[in-house]
């Protein structure tokens, strides 16, 4: 048995643990990286880039049929398999031969294998030969090993082969039916994308679509859904599954209903990959969620030395969250080794305090939707005492210019004790462009009066700024 040890290892080579290695290599001490799967993870392979990948030929076909001049040039539909070929490039065809060589330029080992805590500091390493390592950390572990779908207990689902989100982005050839479970970010993303590739798409949206942004947003979806031929039926729940010798899935809904498709997705949520990695060892449940602190110390843990990061710790599960909370846990592991004082105000470098009230989302739905910050429901939930300011987009002179028949709309949501603004959604074509400066607005948490002196350039859609600021008042 091979035996090394580190000042931090770090379980999970996805992007928040690759973040978390090279941020304590980057503070003077070592670091070593434990991935049982692909290094890169989730967004690299199954989620952000090729998911996005599967949804951009699309949206700019669409664009283009919308603007006079290029409309006249476009002279067929898409090319399904030219999407997929995109979208396995994008995937680096599943192979993570240069995620692993930028580990190696940064000076971190990796270990391939699936790791385990077997005590304090301790991590041990079984390589897929089935040889061990044991890998024991002078200061830290953390835990950043993600999570998977949630698959629910439905009558015949699991013995039925439902895709999950790994599935459905991977997917080498596009289902002439799909049936889609659920209603979020990856439900009506996947529902968009598949239409669009030319499946007939079938979304059972037990709890409504997108229901936790604010409600205009759903709204606009589902219409674009249904204007492309979704069936989008709000409020319906599968009640059994059952998968035929023909391949043909027959889904009874709970009403007696029965639906058929070629391929049925699951897209309800998510849940830890924390099922077998010793959390026992250390008095810690296997397949909770890790409940961390600001500075991502694991809570309920003796010693101070666990710490978790990204989507296994549920504060927010988005990859540049977790990226950011990789960023303060290094640092703060560094730190403490270090014996510095920790700096953990409210904006401190060694807390993750934006994943509170300032995280930025973007949906890549048709049409497209931005937030960050607070819902107004969530800020009065809060109690916050708030007005809210909506504006149509398509009013904007710079949205006139982006397309014909340009649709759009945005939210500010302000705490009129403060003054400042608690929240921005934004929908319509490429509104992510414009999500960056929201997100600035509110975690700088400047001034509205400040905000008029942020004059935006004309003619673009960033000008709905002003007009927000118009639409407030003095």
């Amino acid at each position: 048995m091979e035996t090394s040890t580190y000042d931090v290892v770090v379980i999970g080579a996805g992007p928040v643990g690759e973040n978390v290695a090279d941020r304590i290599v980057q503070g003077g001490l070592s670091a070593a990286i434990v991935e049982r799967e692909l290094v890169g993870g989730e967004c690299s392979y199954w989620a952000c880039m090729p998911t996005k990948a599967l949804l951009r030929s699309a949206a700019a076909l669409r664009t283009a049929r919308q603007l006079p001049g290029a409309r006249e040039a476009v002279t067929g539909g898409l090319d399904a398999a030219a999407v997929l070929r995109r979208r396995d490039a994008f995937a680096s065809n599943w192979k993570d031969d240069g995620q692993a060589s930028w580990l190696e330029s940064v000076g971190v080992p990796l270990y391939r294998g699936h790791g385990r805590i077997v005590a304090a500091r301790v991590v041990e390493v079984t390589g897929l030969d089935g040889t061990t390592t044991t890998l024991t950390a002078r200061h830290a572990v953390v835990v950043a090993t993600g999570s998977g779908a949630l698959v629910p207990d439905i009558e015949g689902l699991r013995e039925a082969s439902p895709w999950t989100s790994r599935e459905a982005v991977s997917a080498s050839e596009v289902p002439r039916r799909l049936a889609i479970i659920g209603g979020g970010v990856v439900a009506s993303e996947m529902a968009t994308a598949f239409t669009d590739l030319g499946s007939s798409v079938t979304m059972l949206a037990r709890d409504g679509v997108l229901h936790l942004a604010e409600p205009f947003v759903g709204e606009r979806v589902v219409e674009s859904l249904r204007d492309k031929g979704v069936s989008v039926r709000i409020g319906a729940e599968a009640g059994s599954v059952k998968r035929d010798d023909d391949g043909t899935v027959s889904i009874t809904l709970t009403d007696g209903e029965q639906i058929d498709a070629d391929e049925l997705l699951v897209a309800i949520g998510r849940v830890p990959n924390t099922q077998d990695i010793g959390l026992d060892s250390v008095g810690l449940k296997p397949g909770d969620w890790l409940t961390v602190d600001d500075t991502m110390r694991v809570v309920g843990q003796d010693g101070g030395w666990l710490y978790a990061a990204g989507d296994v710790n549920r504060r927010v599960l988005l990859t540049h969250q977790g990226k950011y909370q990789a960023r303060a846990v290094g640092d703060v592991i560094v730190a403490r080794a270090k014996g510095e004082a920790v700096e953990d105000g409210r904006w401190g470098r060694h807390v993750a305090t934006a994943d509170e009230r300032a995280v930025p989302q973007v949906v890549f739905t048709d049409p497209e939707i931005a937030s960050v910050g607070l819902t107004a429901a969530a800020a009065e939930a809060a109690g916050m005492r708030i007005r809210v300011v909506d504006y149509d987009l398509a009013a904007v002179a710079g949205s006139a210019l982006h397309s014909d028949g340009y649709r759009g709309q945005a939210r500010m949501v302000v705490h009129e004790d403060r003054k400042v603004i608690a929240g921005v959604t934004l929908v319509g074509p490429d509104v992510a462009e414009l999500l960056h400066a929201a997100t600035i607005a509110v975690v700088g948490e400047v001034p509205l009066d400040r905000l008029w002196h942020a004059v935006p350039a004309f003619p673009t859609v960033s000008e709905v700024w002003l007009r927000l600021l118009e639409a407030y008042g003095r």
